[in-house]
Formats: structure tokens, sequence, C-alpha cells
């Protein structure tokens, strides 16, 4: 999967970054109340950066990650542009402790665990909770589960609970597809929103 995504980068097809930045704009009105700045995010799979350099602008102490080089320079040049303060490393989902640290009160996930293996949504959720303090919040946008050619496999809500076992899911909502092409829309899309017991 990662050298699919370099070379997705590397010669600008990346579809993904328009589409992000749409559901993106989504992220505001998903938080609850309580999830307010100041405080730890973690934007994994941050690409380009665009929901990171949102975060931080909005008083959030925030760190982005991706295993694509490429897409971490843009994100480092797009925050230095909009004169905010975002760390952006490179690093794999499923080994996040080593690279990140602790004490996160906030994940967003915007396309990165519906496109997992099995195993590897387990090192994620194993990952995402030891890097979290309790009572921390997921924000997690995912295709619903289903065969779409090049789109990611998605994840079903039974799945996402089952996996993320320490975590309580409290929302699942429907994403606006507003001026996404068909087949984003037929793929499904959702909001989980889960919290660290």
């Amino acid at each position: 999967m990662g050298l699919g995504y370099e070379l997705a980068y590397r010669f600008k097809i990346t579809p993904w970054v328009k589409a992000g930045r749409i559901f993106g704009d989504q992220i505001e009105g998903l938080l609850d109340p309580c999830d307010t700045p100041p405080g730890k995010v973690l934007d994994v799979g941050c690409g380009t950066g665009d929901h990171a350099i949102e975060m931080a602008r909005r008083g959030w102490d925030v760190t982005g990650i991706d295993t694509v080089q490429l897409a971490l320079d843009k994100a480092r040049s797009k925050a230095r542009k909009a004169g905010v303060d975002a760390r952006f490393l490179r690093a794999d989902a499923t080994d996040l402790e080593h690279t990140v640290g602790r004490g996160y009160h906030l994940v967003l996930d915007v396309g990165c665990y519906h496109g997992m293996s099995d195993a590897d949504r387990i090192a994620y959720a194993e990952n995402v909770t030891t890097v979290t303090e309790p009572g921390a919040t997921l924000l997690m946008f995912a295709f619903g589960p289903g065969h779409r050619g090049p789109l990611p496999r998605g994840a079903s809500r039974s799945n996402v609970e089952r996996t993320f076992e320490a975590w309580k899911l409290t929302s699942d909502v429907d994403a606006d597809t507003t001026g996404m092409p068909g087949p984003l829309k037929k793929a499904d899309p959702r909001w989980f929103r889960l919290v660290k017991r």
C-alpha cells in the first residue's frame, strides 16, 4: 500500500486530497463541545496536512503522521505558508508510540483505517489506545464495507466496535457527500466517533 501512495504522490494522482478537504470541512461539526483546545491531536495518515493545519489554526498542539515523505514535505511547506506550528513525522500507524509519544486527546483519521488489512487494523487500534489519554476522542472517516475497484475496502460499524475494544462508539453518521463524484457517494462514507474508556 505504501508504494502505491508513494507513486501516486510522485505522479500527482491524488484524488483523495480534494475529497479529504471536502470531508475535512465536516470535522468541526463532529467534535463534541468537550473536544476543545488546548490539547494534543494526532492526525493519522495526514497526507499533505490540510486537517492538521486547520487544527493548529484552532489552537491544538498538532502532530501529523504519514508514510509518504513527499506528502510530509508538502505538509511542512503548507504549514510554514499558513504560519502555524504543526509537527509532521514519517511514521506507520501500526507503530506509533516510538515516534509520536503519548498524551493525545484527539485522533483524526480521515481515510486511513478503512484501507488497512485486518492485522494492521488490530495493531493500529492497540497503538492508538496506547498513545491517547483516558477520555480521548477518535474521529474516523471511512467508506462502508465493499469492493469498489481502486477505493479502499471500507469498514463497518461492527468492525470498528470489535477492533477498538477499549473505546466506546458514540456516533456513526453519514458523511455529507455534497459536491462529491458519484463513486464516492455510493461508497457509503461515514464518520465514526469513539471515546476511550
